[in-house]
């Protein structure tokens, strides 16, 4: 008998356990003696009182579970878990890859690989693609900055940061600038600035205005109102969330109800970027599989997070991955995000 709290599976419970997760994400049917020992006829002849009797040692160990009592058996999370655990160490590059690397084709920022890769993933793993820029931080370096007069004291701020991430802003101001001085300033902010870490050019710009008396000084009082407004202390750049293939879950087998609050809380796009920083450490080096969404998010329960972080020289800039039902092709779904992940360093990495 297996030991259900640690169950070491002998060899034949295995290939068992394997082909009923694979039979069962191929049907979304129980799975029978008679289907295995038909999956099994392959590799060896095993009986069906056989494959019987060992799928209810994996039944007594919380691997497997009969819905009803006529029924075959289906995997439990457990059984899931261990089912990735086997692929793990064995994921090849996906067959799709001449597609994958098409579908990237031109891509020269970090922003616009993110925002492609949720559409790439969705359609490789009938779920839904998600990436997510690292959030910016005071670091961050400013590359250069755009300001638009929408309205009488409307502004459009639009700043750039060397990382490749965009931040647009509409601003109220206190004190109205025309076409003229919002192009002073923007012109102010990218001589001076471009490189600056966004807390540098905050301080830089509070001692210049301490020091100046004159007409400069006006400038750099419309500069000063315009970048606080922009980017105000303590804020940032904030994470982008691009996601791509919601309506893939309408086949799923969850109940209306329960659909309409999965698909709720994927549109509600912070509970996405939580899901990912809860889950996804920035320094792991493989693929992460999360079953126990619920935990974090109740109304997740019976998704899956297949995510990997998108570095580049060593640095986070972000998170890809797949959200999907348990029966997915895990296989499928784990090797693209492998890839993407690869793909994003390889493509933006910068010539030695």
């Amino acid at each position: 008998m297996l030991d259900p709290r640690n169950p070491i599976l002998p060899p034949r419970h295995r290939a068992i356990l394997v082909a009923v997760v694979e039979n069962y994400i191929a049907t979304g049917e129980p799975v029978g003696s008679q289907t295995i020992a038909r999956a099994l006829a392959r590799s060896e002849v095993v009986s069906s009182a056989t494959i019987r009797n060992a799928m209810a040692e994996l039944a007594a160990v919380g691997l497997l579970e009969q819905p009803h009592t006529s029924a075959g058996r289906i995997p439990t999370a457990r059984a899931f878990r261990f089912y990735v655990e086997q692929l793990g160490g064995s994921i090849a590059p996906p067959a799709s890859r001449p597609e994958i690397d098409s579908s990237f084709a031109g891509i020269d920022s970090a922003q616009r690989f993110l925002e492609r890769t949720s559409h790439v993933l969705a359609l490789l793993s009938s779920g839904v693609g998600v990436a997510i820029t690292t959030a910016g931080s005071a670091t961050d370096a400013l590359e250069h900055v755009h300001f638009s007069r929408l309205a009488q004291g409307k502004v459009l701020a639009v700043v750039v940061m060397t990382s490749g991430l965009v931040r647009d802003r509409a601003l109220t101001l206190d004190v109205d600038l025309d076409i003229g001085a919002l192009e002073s300033a923007a012109a102010f902010l990218n001589q001076n600035f471009r490189g600056f870490a966004i807390d540098a050019i905050r301080s830089e710009l509070a001692r210049r205005l301490e020091i100046e008396r004159s007409d400069y000084h006006r400038l750099l009082e419309s500069v000063n109102q315009l970048w606080h407004k922009t980017m105000p202390a303590g804020d940032g750049l904030r994470q982008t969330v691009y996601m791509e293939g919601v309506a893939n879950l309408l086949g799923s087998e969850a109940n209306l109800d329960q659909l309409h609050a999965m698909m709720a809380a994927l549109e509600e796009k912070q509970r996405i970027v939580d899901l990912l920083t809860a889950y996804v450490d920035a320094r792991q080096e493989s693929v992460r599989v999360v079953f126990d969404l619920e935990e974090h998010a109740p109304e997740m329960r019976d998704l899956v997070l297949i995510a990997a972080p998108a570095r580049l020289a060593g640095e986070s800039h972000g998170t890809v991955g797949v959200i999907g039902p348990k029966r997915m092709q895990y296989e499928r779904a784990m090797s693209a995000v492998g890839y993407v992940s690869q793909l994003f360093n390889r493509m933006l990495q910068p010539p030695q």
